[in-house]
Parts: C-alpha cells; sequence; structure tokens
C-alpha cells in the first residue's frame, strides 16, 4: 500500500562520543560523565521515592565488584554468569566481569532450570549474579555444582534464600569486600589482548539447538562505537529500558548510551511499561517490532474505545497532508497520543526482526520517527542501521562501520527487480566462533571467512539492506517457488484488528496452501462469532492479496484464541506454531 507521508529525515549532526576498544577505556569514559544520572527505577512499593545512580556511583562500584571477583579468586578468563532482571547491579555484573578480566555469561532469567543449570555446566561456571527471585533454584543448582566459588544475590535488602551456603553473600556484602580489595590498591587491570574471548552468549532456540556464542572486547566495543555513529542519541537522552537485559541488542543500545552520557530508566515490568513511559518521560525506546505493533493497535484501541477513532483518523489526513507542503503540527494535533508516551518520545530504535513499513509512517504521522536496524547475536549483535539523516522506510540502513554486508546470490529476484540471497558478515563485530562446536563454526563461514547469517535480503543501488526472511522458514510451493512468511506478514501488520499472525504452509492434497493464523485484538472479537470474524478478515486479506503477486497470496485463514508463544525478547516461536 502507498504510503503518501512525508518522512522526517532530520538534519545529519556530529556525533560526539567516544572511540573505545575495551571495557577499560569505556570506563575512563564513563568516570568523565561524572555527576550525570546514568539509572533511574522505581522504589519497590508505588510510594517510594524513585532512585537514581550517577555515573561516577557506577563506576566505582563497577571497580568495587572487579576487585571482588578478584579478592574471591574468579580470575584469568573465569566463566561468571548473570541471571535477573534488568537493574544497575545487572550492568554492574556485566563490567566489572569484563574489567577483571573474567569471562561474562548472560542468561535468559525466563529458561527453565534444566537448561540453566545446563548451559552452567557447558562452559564451567564458576561465579553466578542472580535475581532474588531465582534464590531457591540457585540452592539447588549450587548443591551439584562444585565449581561454583561464589554465587552473589542482585536484590539490595532481600535475605539470602533459605539453604544458602557459604558461597552465597548478598550485592551489598560483596561490594564490600571489593571497596576493601580496591583500599588495599586493588586496580583495573588493563586488557592486552582485545580479541581474547570475553563473552559467551547462548542463542535462543529449545536447549538442545541453543549455540553458545564467543565474543570479544573487540567485538563489543566496535559494536558499541558504531551504534554511536549511527544512531541518533544524545547525552540529553533518556530511554525507558523495555527489552530483556541478557538480550545482546539491548545490551549494545544501553553501552552506547553510556558511551554519550545519556541516561536510562528500567522499566519494571511489562504491566506498568505505559505508566513508566508517563514517569520517566523517554525521549526514545528501543523495542522489537511486536512491541511496537502492539503500542500502535493499543493507541487505535483506546481511540475507539472513547470514540475518537474518526477523529484521530481525520487528523492523521489533515497532518499527512500539511507535512506534505512542509508544515508540521504533529506535536499539537496529536499531543495526546504522545502524552501516552510521557509526551517527549521523538524516536524509537527497532530491531530484532522485521517491521512493517506502515508502522514507520503510521508512527511518523503522531511525530515519533522510527530507526530500524538489523543484526544477530553472532555479530554482536549489530549490522546495519537505517540513518537518522537518510531513511528508507523498509529498509534497515547500510551496514554500519565496523563491518561489511554482502549477499550471496540464491537465483531469485526481488518484487522490484533486486538479486536476493543470504546476508553475510564480515567485520571486527563477527564472533570468534562457537564455543566447544569447532563443526558448527566451520559451517557458519564462507570459504572466504564471511559469516553466514541465515537471513535472506537484497541491498539496492545505495547499498541499503532490505531483509526478506529466514532461510529456515521458507515455504518451498510446489512450483518451486520460495515464500517467506515474514514478507506476508508485514502486509497483515497495518490491520487494526489483528492482534498477532502467523503465515504457514499447509498441505493440501500435493500443493501447499498460504494460511494465516490469526490472533485477533480482544477488544475488537470479543463481540463476535467464529463466522463473523472470518468473515471480515477473508475481506482485509482479499484487499491485500489484490497487492501480491500470485504465488504469494493468502490462501486459508484459521482464527486462533490464544497469544503464540514467544521469547522473552517478544519474538514469536515460530517453529511451535502448529
Amino acid at each position: 500500500m502507498k504510503q503518501q507521508i512525508r518522512i522526517k529525515n532530520h538534519k545529519k549532526t556530529e556525533r560526539k562520543y567516544t572511540q573505545v576498544t575495551n571495557v577499560v577505556e569505556m570506563l575512563d569514559v564513563m568516570r568523565g560523565h561524572g555527576d550525570r544520572t546514568l539509572y533511574l527505577w522505581n522504589g519497590k512499593k508505588p510510594s517510594d521515592p524513585t532512585n537514581s545512580m550517577t555515573y561516577a556511583e557506577f563506576v566505582a562500584d563497577a571497580e568495587a565488584l572487579a576487585g571482588a571477583q578478584a579478592a574471591s579468586g574468579l580470575r584469568d578468563s573465569a566463566p561468571v554468569a548473570i541471571i535477573g532482571p534488568t537493574s544497575h547491579m545487572w550492568m554492574g555484573a556485566y563490567v566489572s566481569t569484563l574489567a577483571a578480566g573474567n569471562v561474562v555469561v548472560p542468561m535468559d532469567k525466563e529458561l527453565s532450570e534444566t537448561a540453566i543449570a545446563g548451559f552452567l555446566d557447558k562452559v564451567n561456571t564458576q561465579a553466578i549474579f542472580f535475581g532474588a527471585s531465582l534464590g531457591e533454584m540457585m540452592v539447588r543448582i549450587a548443591a551439584g555444582n562444585s565449581r561454583l566459588i561464589r554465587l552473589v544475590q542482585m536484590d539490595q535488602g532481600a535475605p539470602l534464600p533459605a539453604g544458602a551456603d557459604e558461597r552465597f553473600t548478598t550485592y551489598d556484602d560483596f561490594l564490600a569486600m571489593g571497596r576493601t580489595a580496591v583500599s588495599a590498591g586493588y586496580t583495573v587491570p588493563p586488557v592486552t589482548d582485545n580479541r581474547k574471548m570475553s563473552e559467551l552468549l547462548f542463542t535462543s532456540g529449545t536447549t538442545g539447538t541453543s549455540k553458545c556464542v564467543m565474543l570479544c572486547q573487540d567485538n563489543v566495543f566496535s559494536v558499541v562505537c558504531s551504534a554511536c555513529a549511527t544512531v541518533d542519541f544524545a547525552p540529553e537522552d533518556t530511554i525507558v529500558s523495555v527489552l530483556p537485559i541478557h538480550h545482546t541488542y539491548e545490551l549494545a543500545c544501553q553501552l552506547a548510551l553510556m558511551n554519550y552520557g545519556g541516561t536510562i530508566a528500567i522499566n519494571d515490568s511489562l504491566r506498568h511499561v505505559v505508566t513508566n513511559f508517563k514517569k520517566y518521560k523517554p525521549t526514545g525506546i528501543v523495542l522489537v517490532p511486536l512491541f511496537v505493533n502492539t503500542l500502535y493497535k493499543r493507541i487505535w484501541s483506546e481511540a475507539r474505545n472513547s470514540g475518537k477513532d474518526n477523529l484521530l483518523h481525520y487528523g492523521a489526513k489533515v497532518s499527512n497532508a500539511l507535512l506534505s507542503v512542509g508544515i508540521d503540527v504533529r506535536k499539537k494535533l496529536f499531543a495526546q497520543v504522545r502524552d501516552a508516551f510521557g509526551g517527549n518520545l521523538t524516536k524509537i530504535i527497532c530491531g530484532g526482526a522485521a517491521l512493517a513499513p506502515s508502522l514507520i509512517y503510521a508512527f511518523e504521522s503522531f511525530g515519533i520517527s522510527i530507526y530500524e536496524g538489523f543484526g544477530i547475536t553472532e555479530c554482536s549483535p549489530l549490522t546495519n542501521v537505517t540513518p537518522y539523516y537518510a531513511r528508507k522506510p523498509g529498509s534497515v540502513g547500510p551496514a554500519v562501520p565496523c563491518c561489511q554486508v554482502r549477499i550471496e546470490p540464491d537465483g531469485n529476484l526481488s518484487d522490484d527487480g533486486h538479486e536476493t540471497g543470504e546476508i553475510q558478515v564480515l567485520g571486527s563485530n563477527v564472533m570468534l566462533g562457537y564455543y566447544g562446536d569447532a563443526e558448527a563454526t566451520a559451517a557458519a563461514f564462507t570459504e572466504d571467512g564471511w559469516f553466514r547469517t541465515g537471513d535472506v535480503g537484497y541491498l539496492d543501488e545505495d547499498s541499503y539492506l532490505y531483509i526478506t526472511g529466514r532461510i529456515k522458514s521458507v515455504i518451498v510451493l510446489e512450483n518451486g517457488k520460495n515464500v517467506f512468511p515474514e514478507e506476508i506478514e508485514e502486509y497483515l501488520d497495518p490491520v487494526e484488528q489483528i492482534a498477532e499472525c502467523v503465515v504457514v504452509g499447509r498441505k493440501d492434497g500435493g500443493a501447499i496452501k498460504l494460511t494465516v493464523l490469526i490472533y485477533p485484538a480482544q477488544d475488537f472479537a470479543q463481540d463476535k462469532t467464529p463466522e463473523e470474524l472470518h468473515a471480515f478478515f477473508h475481506d482485509e486479506i482479499a484487499k491485500i492479496n489484490r497487492n501480491l503477486p500470485s504465488f504469494k497470496q493468502v490462501q486459508a485463514i484459521e482464527i486462533v484464541d490464544h497469544e503464540f508463544e514467544k521469547t522473552t525478547s517478544r519474538k514469536i516461536i515460530r517453529h511451535l506454531v502448529k
């Protein structure tokens, strides 16, 4: 569907950040930010005052935590896991582990106990920083793991779990141990080899299919600097951290904002996210497409419920018409929409999956710019970012400064005639390999050393990258045509009455029938029969099919009564969709 609104490409400005190559240099930069506020977070009760931490306080804590690791016998690349919710303590554990010369292992706190124990064993973990809610689990895991030297509970003021032995300590006591070490002369050691393994990350997937990615400090900080060079961050920015912190995308964005000297407000629960937007008044948010889509549909749902949807539609048309002649009234016209995000939001950084271009246009109507990027854990994770000063909706932009991107042709063409194929990456952001798996490492690289992402796309004449799908999710039709379900789902995303959808290939005799599974928006579905829902979505999809080539047209609809299962970073787990 052709959009008629003007996308505002902001003026290109000088990127004022410091080039860093390792954690010691990063600590020096952060020390220079002094008394600027780094973190904000809610108290344990709604009536409690907001907590805050300055850059100077964070650096002092990180150095003390590094000293405590050394005093505990954790040195010489000891693997140290971090499992828990986003907090200043989580990031303190991360930075201090790198600073101590150890290997940091960020882990998903939503994994099962069996998976967590298995992953800890796989990398011979010697210490764990853990959230208090995982205390009982940690006691059970520690009981059967003699390699564990230290378990630090990241919840200031909470008692240690019942059954904790002498290896367990509170975060405050661990800090005190480190401060004693610093007073006695401990200093963070210099980084002598930026290419030494410093981080281990488990890819998403089932326990059996998950791989363990090895990163070095060169990987991590080349991405931090590339994000600073390409994303429209500034020292005055405040972001609300919504995504899980163990996810490399969220982690890289936080580290980049730290380089600039910005402020990070921590969202303590998805239930409180809108309340926290209003409280902390962010200028930017880092999200995945599903979250952007959910927020957009919530805007329209609330407009319908208040009887203002027609007014919002009319306002968008008026605003877009005025924008086309250079008149911008969005701040006044959509003040109520913007107030839902705190009133100061100007940008959303979006990555982790393909984003429907219609959402970029939709938020632009409200005066909120979306900058899309692309990456993968094995690339630390950033490879591409759409420039804030030269956006092309639908593209994730050109390669960032630390890498190159190419397409390995697959013999197909995109709808606009560009050669498609696997996206491959070469650069300082590319992983060292998979831990303990030489065979998988070899398979992940081409003969000339480029990393195979497993994603499919194409480059346009300006070297802007467009993602069309995942090799593993491709649906091969009986005529040999390849259909990427993600591409079809992009066309369906603008339908406000669809909360979530997944396109699959259903066998129908000897043919493959493209079928969309739809979880309807519940405020829309609540007073409708299954037949009415099916008829409505049939008509909507018929309109969409008219803009698609015949082999990409949806042929069947199934209505589901539940949300699709997702990862903690809010991606639908496609292989579980039946």
